[in-house]
């Protein structure tokens, strides 16, 4: 169970906030959240923007790594875009840890629309810190 010292740790994320993210689920190695894409999150052809996109896959990969208190920060995300989405869409993020070890953590985002239809499909690898703001370590 996570910690409300933990998720309150997590809602810090300023930038998530600017764009409106909201953090719908967590639990340990896993959160799901969400976004509605706005005009501003628009590129060129009036579709989101990949890095809005980015961004979700992002805060609930931050999330989901983050939930035991551990600090964890990204090695490396690997994204695929696979359609595109328009303003108003509410757009479902989630993330889930796929391995854990003291050090390395390996994680599967996926980002939805409201109707469960693939926008995105990520990997990520994070990296956990001998730090702790919350959990276990301390």
């Amino acid at each position: 169970m996570v910690s409300e010292k933990i998720r309150e740790h997590l809602l810090r994320d300023k930038f998530a906030e600017s764009l409106g993210i909201e953090l719908l689920e967590l639990r340990e190695g896993y959160a799901k959240c969400s976004m509605i894409v706005r005009d501003a999150m628009l590129n060129a052809h009036k579709i989101a923007h990949g890095a809005a996109i980015f961004t979700l896959a992002d805060f609930a990969f931050a999330a989901a790594c983050n939930s035991y208190g551990q600090v964890a920060v990204a090695l490396e995300v690997k994204i695929n875009f696979l359609d595109a989405v328009k303003s108003g869409t509410r757009l479902i993020g989630e993330a889930s840890e796929e391995a854990v070890t003291k050090r390395i953590g390996l994680y599967h985002l996926t980002v939805r629309d409201e109707g469960g239809k693939l926008i995105a499909s990520a990997q990520a690898t994070a990296y956990r810190k001998q730090e702790w703001f919350g959990g276990r370590g301390q």
